[in-house]
């Protein structure tokens, strides 16, 4: 998705399924905590419906509309977490394992040699 895209701009916006199917309309944009970067976009899937939870990632806006590249049942069978809260890393990794998508790992720390204790005479 394009990352210069204001995330106040999607609200409001149609979204469709792979197939052209629409889905419904954009409700909320969630950031990334680390970078800012919109991740997620909450789409009410119907008057009386909850909202479903797509990454912006493999999306794209076409002719002023989300173009979701996955079909508009997984869409629908997506875990709810509700709108207005903030996203869990645990939630997130739950989204992206619905959607078949990789999630990086995380890099382990570094390695770091911090020297001797000191006042430890055995140590040489």
């Amino acid at each position: 998705m394009q990352t210069d895209i204001d995330p106040r701009h999607l609200i409001g916006r149609k979204a469709f399924d792979r197939s052209g199917t629409k889905i419904g309309t954009i409700d909320e944009v969630y950031l990334d905590d680390a970078t800012g970067v919109p991740e997620w976009a909450a789409i009410r899937t119907g008057l009386f419906s909850r909202d479903a939870f797509v990454p912006l990632e493999p999306s794209e806006l076409v002719e002023g509309a989300l173009r979701v590249p996955f079909d508009r049942s997984l869409i629908k069978e997506a875990p709810d977490f509700g709108v207005g809260r903030h996203l869990s890393p645990e939630q997130e990794l739950q989204l992206y394992h619905h959607y078949g998508l990789d999630v990086a790992a995380t890099p382990p720390p570094p390695d770091r040699d911090f020297g001797r204790l000191a006042g430890n005479p055995d140590e040489v």
